[in-house]
C-alpha cells in the first residue's frame, strides 16, 4: 500500500521548510545583528532570541525529527534515549519561541502605553535579563518531558522509538503535568497576547485621536512611527495565533476526548489534525523573516546589501 496524502506533503513541504527557513532564520540574526535596522537595541534583541529560537526549532524538529522520520527510519536518532533528549530539545525551542512572541508584545505594549515605566523597562539590560530568563524556564519546565516515553520496540536490548506512555493520560501527576503545559503552551500565550495587542490597540486609537484634533497638519512622524510599529506587532502576534491555532485546538482535544499524542494511523481524523497544526505550527518558525522585511524598509535596504555584497566580491576580486 502506498503512503497516504498526508505523508506524501510532509515529504515534499518539510525539506523545503527547512531549505528555506533556516536560511532565512540566520539571515535575519546577521541583519539585525548589526543594529542598521531603524530599530532600539531594546527591539533587536527581542527579535534576534526569537529568530534564534526559531532556528533552533527548525533544526531539532524539522531536521532531526521530521525529516529523519521521513528520510532515515531506524537511524541512531530513534534510539529511546536519543529520540527522548530530542523531544525534550524540541520542546524547550518551542516554547522558548512562544514565550518571547508573548515578551516582545509585553514589551511593546509598555512602551507605547505605559509612559511612566517605559524609560525603565524598556532597556537593554531588562531585555537580555528576559531573554535569558525566558531560556531558563524553558527549559526547566521541559525537563519532564524526557521521562514521558517508552520504548516502541526493544531489539537485541536496544531500545527504539518512543511512544507516549499510556500512564501519561491516567495517572494525576502526569494528567496534571499535561494541563499546566497546555496552559503554559499555549493557551496562556494565546490569552496574553490578545489582551495586551487590544489594550496596545485601543490606546494607539485613542492618542491618534487627540492628536488629530490638536495638531492642524495632516503629517505627523510621532503617528506614523506608531503605525509602524503596531504593524509590526500585530503581524508578529496575528501569524503567531494565526498557525498556532490548530495545534491549540488539537491539545484541548486530547485533553477532552478519548485521544493519544503521536498517533501512527495517518487515516485517523485526530492524526491528520495533530500532523496539518505540526505542519503550520513549524511555518511560524519562518514567517517573522518575511514580515521584516514586508514592514520594515531598512531590513529590506539590509538584506539586498547581504546579497549584494558576494557579486561585490567577485567584481573587485577580478
Amino acid at each position: 500500500m502506498g503512503s497516504s496524502i498526508l505523508t506524501q506533503i510532509e515529504e515534499i513541504y518539510y525539506p523545503l521548510l527547512a531549505l528555506l527557513g533556516i536560511p532565512a532564520n540566520l539571515v535575519t540574526i546577521v541583519i539585525l545583528s548589526r543594529g542598521k535596522c531603524g530599530l532600539s537595541k531594546c527591539i533587536t534583541i527581542y527579535l534576534v532570541a526569537m529568530a534564534a529560537a526559531d532556528l533552533l526549532v527548525l533544526i531539532v524538529d524539522v531536521l532531526l525529527y521530521e525529516m529523519n522520520e521521513i528520510y532515515f527510519p531506524e537511524s541512531f536518532l530513534d534510539y529511546t534515549p536519543v529520540c527522548s533528549l530530542n523531544f525534550f530539545l524540541i520542546f524547550a525551542s518551542i516554547e522558548c519561541s512562544v514565550w518571547l512572541t508573548v515578551a516582545f508584545t509585553f514589551d511593546r505594549f509598555i512602551a507605547i502605553c505605559c509612559q511612566k515605566i517605559r524609560t525603565h523597562y524598556c532597556t537593554e539590560r531588562t531585555a537580555a535579563v528576559v531573554v535569558a530568563t525566558m531560556w531558563g524556564l524553558s527549559i526547566l519546565e521541559n525537563i519532564p518531558i524526557s521521562f514521558t516515553f517508552e520504548p516502541r520496540i526493544i531489539i537485541d536490548d536496544v531500545l527504539w522509538f518512543c511512544n507516549v506512555k499510556s500512564s501519561l493520560y491516567t495517572v494525576p501527576i502526569w494528567v496534571a503535568f499535561l494541563w499546566v503545559d497546555i496552559a503554559l503552551m499555549p493557551f496562556i500565550p494565546f490569552l496574553l497576547i490578545l489582551i495586551f495587542n487590544g489594550l496596545t490597540i485601543r490606546h494607539i486609537l485613542l492618542t491618534n485621536r487627540i492628536r488629530r484634533g490638536l495638531r492642524s497638519s495632516s503629517s505627523d512622524p510621532e503617528m506614523e512611527n506608531r503605525r509602524k510599529s503596531i504593524v509590526l506587532l500585530l503581524a508578529i502576534s496575528g501569524s503567531f495565533i494565526l498557525l498556532w491555532m490548530v495545534t491549540f485546538t488539537h491539545y484541548i482535544c486530547v485533553q477532552i476526548l478519548d485521544i493519544q499524542y503521536l498517533h501512527t494511523d495517518y487515516s485517523h481524523p485526530f492524526t491528520i489534525m495533530e500532523q496539518t497544526g505540526y505542519m503550520l505550527q513549524h511555518l511560524s518558525s519562518c514567517t517573522n523573516t518575511i514580515i521584516y522585511a514586508v514592514s520594515q524598509t531598512k531590513f529590506r535596504l539590509q538584506l539586498k546589501n547581504l546579497f549584494k555584497y558576494p557579486l561585490v566580491l567577485i567584481k573587485f576580486g577580478k
